[in-house]
């Protein structure tokens, strides 16, 4: 048997990227998956993966940033599934500039997707969580959020907003056996960090790439088996967790060149 076998995981940004890795890693492991995006998954990829190996799917298209959506999403999943066992906040996205570059516009959307739509989701799966007193809610933050990066003005406010929106959900629900963890991710090779490959961004991102002690870009993959520790009882005695997934980007910078 799986480590999630009648587990129900309801999963935003699930269409590319980390989410439907998540869905794809959670569904081999026996759950069923209700994922939420704004944007309709591909043929191909994390979630077509998902639906091919769980044994139940849905895909709700709702903006996390739209309250009204998303109560409505989650009471549909609840009549759907009967439960919901836990919620992966993957929804997210970036910008760049330093504040008195960024357009107001830019900030709000960053902000709204990245931050209150974190609050938002959480806010509404967690009313059915406290009913049945468990759950396991795991917010996407980021190294960003721990650690500033220039030009990064909007998306580290909003990342660092998720770590300490962590910690204090987990202090208001540990009482009710609800668990919230973050996972802070290094570069991951996604489509929210494809613009490193632009033509004259070469040695920015490997310039990036080299802060990763590991060398190199992460995988999705890599961060959904972090994601399913935490949602699973092997996690049982965790919370208000921040686990970094970065190849060692935080753990500090080398001055030489290693050894061969």
């Amino acid at each position: 048997m799986g480590r999630l076998e009648d587990h129900v995981a309801v999963i935003t940004g699930a269409a590319s990227g980390i989410g439907a890795a998540c869905a794809a890693r959670f569904a081999r492991e026996g759950a069923r998956i209700a994922g939420i995006d704004l944007a309709k998954p591909g043929d191909t990829g994390g979630w077509a993966d998902a639906c091919a190996a769980a044994p139940e799917t849905a895909f709700f298209e709702a903006d996390v940033r739209d309250e009204a959506a998303l109560e409505s999403t989650v009471g549909e999943i609840v009549e759907r599934f009967g439960k919901i066992d836990s919620l992966l906040n993957a929804a997210g996205v970036s910008t760049g500039g330093a504040v008195d570059e960024l357009a107001a516009s830019e900030w709000d959307r960053v902000i709204g997707i990245n931050l209150t739509g974190t609050f938002l989701a959480s806010k509404h799966v967690l009313k059915h969580m406290k009913e049945r007193r468990s759950g396991s809610v795991v917010n996407l933050a980021s190294i960003e959020g721990l650690e500033a990066l220039e030009q990064q003005a909007a998306y580290n406010a909003s990342k660092g907003g998720v770590v300490l929106l962590t910690k204090n959900m987990a202090i208001d629900y540990g009482h009710l056996g609800i668990r919230v963890n973050c996972l802070c991710p290094g570069l991951i090779e996604t489509p929210l960090t494809e613009v490193l490959h632009m033509e004259g961004l070469e040695a920015v991102r490997r310039k990036f790439v080299d802060f990763h002690i590991l060398r190199r870009a992460g995988q999705p993959e890599e961060v959904a088996s972090a994601a399913l520790f935490l949602i699973s009882e092997d996690a049982s005695f965790v919370t208000g967790h921040s686990l970094v997934v970065d190849g060692g980007y935080t753990a500090g910078r080398r001055l030489t060149e290693p050894p061969l």
